[in-house]
C-alpha cells in the first residue's frame, strides 16, 4: 500500500482489530471509513489467490465509504456499524452493481431490482457493502455429491486452515472472515449453512430463529427453515451485526416475533460469567458415532471447560429422535415453490424463470455446470410445486414435532436444561427444522491445524442467552487463532 500509516495498521493491526476498536480508531481520527475499506480491498487482492472466498467486489465501495465519512464529520455515526465493511453472500440480493447468482453460472448476469431487506438495514446503519462471496452453489442444494464451497460461477472455495473441507454453503463468507477479507460476513443457512462453514473456518456464526431476520431479497431454499445470519471473528461482533439486522418486514410475515427483542439490550449479553449456574445438555447419541476420537477429545476438553466456568452439564441426554429422522421431503418440495416464485419477480431481462430454466441452462452448459450433476434440482423440479401434496403435508408436520416439541422440546423441558452444546455443526437439522437459533464458537484446533468449533443450540428466540454463554467461553478460551500464512509478510 502507498499509504505507510495504513500498511502500518494492515500489517500489525487490522487482522484482529474487532468492530469496536475499528470504530475508536475512526472516531479519534486515526482511521477513516475510506482507508479501512481499502485495506481490506488490499487483503482481498492479496489473500484471495489462496482462498477464492470473494467472486466480486462492490464497485461503488470505496465512494460509500467516502460518503459515510463525511457524515460522520458533520452528524456523527450511525451506529456501531458506520463505515464497517461487510461481505454478502452472493444469494442475497443488492440493488446495485453487483450481481445476485447463489453461485450458479445460469444467473451469472442477473442483477437484483433492490437491495434484500436485511441490506437494507445494514445500509441504515452505515456499513459498507464491500462485495459478495463464493457459495456452495444453489445453497448446496444442487446435487447430493457436490463438494463444499463450489460453484459454476465462481469455482471451489478453499478452506485457509490447510486441505480441510471448507463447509457449506456459506463457504466463502466464512474462508474470507477467516482470512479478513472484511469485518463480518453475512451468510443464509437453511440447515447448517452458517454453523458448519463457520465452524470449518474457525470463526464465530450465528444462526438466528426463523423470523429473527428478514428473508426478503434472499434467493430461497426453503421458506419454513431459511434464515441469514452473521459470520465473524468474535462474538461480540457477531452480535453488533446481528441487533442492526433484526426487525420487522411486513413482506416476511413471520418476523413479527422479532418485536420480542425490542428492550433487549444486546452488548449486556456479553457477559462472561454468564455460564456460571447454567445447565447444559449433551445428546452424546447424535455425534458419538461420527465423530473422530481427536475431535471427541478436543470437545471433551471444552465440556471441562464449561465446567470451570460454573455450568452444570447433563450428559447422556436422549433427544428422542436422530437427525435423518428428519429426511429431505420439505425441502424437496418448498425448494421448487420458493425459487419459482422468487426467479418469476427478477427483471424482465432476465432469461431464468423457472427451476426448469436451471436445469435446461446446465443441460446447456454441461461442461461448466455439471460437474457434480444436478440430482437435488431435478428432483425437486418433479414435485409439483404446488405444497398440495399429502407427502409434504406429513413431512413438515412430522419435523417441526420431532424437532422443536421433542428434541429441543420435550427433552430440554425434562432435564432443565437452558441449551445442548454439540461438537462442529452436529444437531444442526434439529435447529433448522424447528427454526430454532445456534451459535457457533472456536474451541481449539487438531493435531493437524483444523479448526473445532462448539455450538450452542436453544428454544426459540434464545438468541440472548447463547450469546451470552458462547461469549462467556470464548473469553474463558481466547481459541481462535487466525491461518498461519497470514503471519507472512504479504508485501510483495
Amino acid at each position: 500500500m502507498k499509504s505507510n500509516q495504513l500498511e502500518e495498521l494492515r500489517d500489525n493491526w487490522l487482522d484482529e482489530a474487532t468492530i469496536g476498536q475499528m470504530q475508536e480508531k475512526m472516531e479519534s481520527g486515526e482511521l477513516s471509513s475510506e482507508g479501512l475499506t481499502l485495506m481490506y480491498l488490499a487483503n482481498i487482492s492479496l489473500r484471495d489467490v489462496n482462498v477464492n472466498a470473494v467472486l466480486e467486489i462492490n464497485p461503488q465501495a470505496l465512494q460509500i465509504a467516502q460518503a459515510l465519512d463525511y457524515e460522520r464529520s458533520v452528524k456523527g455515526p450511525r451506529s456501531s456499524l458506520h463505515g464497517i465493511p461487510v461481505l454478502l453472500k452472493d444469494n442475497i440480493d443488492t440493488g446495485d452493481h453487483m450481481h445476485t447468482s447463489a453461485g450458479s453460472l445460469s444467473m451469472q448476469n442477473h442483477f437484483a431490482e433492490k437491495d434484500a431487506f436485511l441490506v437494507q438495514k445494514l445500509r441504515d446503519a452505515g456499513a459498507v457493502i464491500l462485495g459478495k462471496t463464493n457459495m456452495t452453489e444453489w445453497a448446496n442444494f444442487m446435487s447430493d455429491r457436490m463438494t463444499n464451497g463450489w460453484s459454476s460461477r465462481g469455482g471451489q472455495v478453499k478452506n485457509p486452515y490447510g486441505p480441510f473441507d471448507v463447509g457449506g454453503s456459506s463457504s466463502g463468507s466464512g474462508a474470507a472472515i477467516a482470512s479478513n477479507m472484511a469485518a463480518f460476513s453475512i451468510g443464509t443457512e437453511t440447515s447448517g449453512s452458517i454453523l458448519n462453514p463457520s465452524a470449518q473456518n474457525g470463526i464465530v456464526g450465528l444462526k438466528p430463529t426463523v423470523g429473527a431476520i428478514s428473508r426478503t431479497g434472499v434467493i430461497p431454499l426453503s421458506h419454513t427453515q431459511d434464515t441469514p445470519g452473521p459470520m465473524a471473528r468474535t462474538v461480540e461482533d457477531v452480535t453488533i451485526a446481528f441487533a442492526e439486522m433484526v426487525g420487522y418486514d411486513e413482506e416476511d410475515p413471520v418476523t413479527i416475533k422479532s418485536t420480542v427483542w425490542e428492550s433487549v439490550d444486546w452488548l449486556a449479553c456479553l457477559n462472561k460469567n454468564a455460564l456460571k449456574g447454567v445447565r447444559l445438555g449433551i445428546a452424546r447419541e447424535i455425534f458419538e458415532k461420527e465423530t473422530k476420537t481427536e475431535t471427541l477429545e478436543i470437545f471433551e476438553q471444552a465440556i471441562e471447560k464449561l465446567k470451570r466456568l460454573g455450568a452444570t452439564i447433563v450428559d447422556e441426554i436422549d433427544l428422542g429422535t436422530m437427525e435423518n429422522d428428519l429426511g429431505y421431503d420439505v425441502l424437496l418440495h418448498e425448494f421448487k415453490s420458493d425459487l419459482n416464485a422468487y426467479l418469476a419477480k427478477t427483471t424482465p431481462t432476465n432469461p431464468i424463470r423457472s427451476l426448469q430454466d436451471v436445469i435446461q441452462f446446465n443441460n446447456s452448459h454441461s461442461e461448466e455446470t455439471l460437474q457434480f450433476g444436478q440430482s437435488l434440482l431435478e428432483s425437486s423440479d418433479r414435485i409439483s410445486g404446488t405444497l398440495t401434496e399429502r407427502e409434504y403435508i406429513e413431512a413438515l408436520e412430522r419435523n417441526r414435532h420431532l424437532a422443536g416439541e421433542i428434541a429441543l422440546g420435550e427433552a430440554l423441558e425434562k432435564h432443565d436444561v437452558a441449551a445442548l452444546v454439540f461438537p462442529q455443526d452436529h444437531g444442526c437439522s434439529f435447529g433448522a427444522a424447528a427454526g430454532y437459533p445456534s451459535i457457533t464458537v472456536p474451541a481449539g484446533f487438531t493435531g493437524e491445524g483444523e479448526p473445532f468449533n462448539i455450538t450452542f443450540s436453544g428454544r426459540a428466540f434464545a438468541e440472548p442467552n447463547l450469546i451470552a454463554y458462547a461469549y462467556s467461553f470464548e473469553q474463558a478460551t481466547k481459541a481462535r487463532r487466525k491461518p498461519q500464512w497470514l503471519e507472512e509478510d504479504e508485501n510483495q
